[in-house]
C-alpha cells in the first residue's frame, strides 16, 4: 500500500475522531455518529492494507 493512501486513511481515521469528540462535546449527536463512522471507516481501510501488505511479503 502507498504512502500516499496510508496517510489517507490514518487521516480519516484522526478527523473521525475529533467530529466525534466535538459532537460529544457539542451535543450533536449527528455529528458525533458522522464521526464515529469516519473513524470506523479510517481504522477499517488501515487494516485491510495491513493484510494487503502482508500477503505481498
Amino acid at each position: 500500500m502507498s504512502l500516499g493512501r496510508k496517510i489517507r486513511d490514518k487521516a480519516q481515521a484522526v478527523k473521525g475522531w475529533a467530529r466525534q469528540s466535538l459532537g460529544r462535546a457539542t451535543g450533536n449527536q449527528r455529528l458525533q455518529a458522522e464521526g464515529k463512522s469516519d473513524r470506523v471507516a479510517g481504522n477499517l481501510r488501515q487494516a485491510g492494507g495491513k493484510v494487503k501488505d502482508a500477503f505481498k511479503r
